[in-house]
């Protein structure tokens, strides 16, 4: 009689190994200087060894980058739906995505003045992103090559907009997006 082994309990408990690392560093991301995030901390918060972490991520690299494709995924996802032009479906989507990921980009972005390379990296490839993302939300709306606008939609739509709104002056999310809705409407007037 042949034995067969059935290898999906063991891939299953591994996916939740690896899922448990790459939330824990997540988690590490989000609250604190990435330059503080060691092996030993992802291992502690993903209830696991060190030398299980290196097993499935190869290193604290492997971590950190699993986090950037991690939230680069859920940042297209959230970002990612609306028709271009149409304003109101572009800032709802920009005030759930800054709801859900604001805290840990803000926390990305304080770590970029203190010249950590990992944290001015994810920040430089965010504005990237939203660059592109308000070129392709606005750009019907848009004269062609007017790259004034194109700045002044990105200042109107900046996290920290959100940030002095929601945080600061704790502004409703729905005063937060009519407050971006008038600077977005006024940017595409004067252009």
């Amino acid at each position: 009689m042949v034995r067969t082994y059935d290898m999906s309990r063991r891939s299953a408990a591994a996916e939740q190994t690896t899922e448990r690392i790459v939330a824990a560093t997540e988690t590490l991301v989000a609250r604190g200087p990435m330059s503080a995030i060691t092996l030993t901390s992802i291992a502690e918060g993903a209830g696991v060894t060190v030398q299980t972490v290196l097993r499935h991520m190869g290193s604290r690299d492997g971590c950190i980058a699993a986090v950037g494709r991690r939230v680069g995924e859920r940042i297209a996802e959230q970002r990612g739906h609306t028709e271009p032009g149409d304003v109101g479906a572009a800032l709802a989507e920009l005030i759930a995505h800054y709801e859900a990921e604001g805290r840990l980009v803000l926390n990305l972005l304080g770590q970029e003045w203190a010249g950590d390379a990992e944290a001015t990296q994810a920040v430089a490839d965010g504005r990237a992103f939203h660059r592109a993302w308000v070129r392709r939300s606005f750009g019907p709306l848009l004269p062609p090559d007017d790259e004034v606008a194109v700045d002044a939609l990105v200042a109107a739509t900046d996290i920290y907009v959100w940030k002095l709104l929601r945080l600061d002056l704790g502004r409703s999310p729905t005063t937060t997006q009519a407050v971006m809705t008038r600077l977005v409407r006024t940017a595409l007037e004067e252009s």
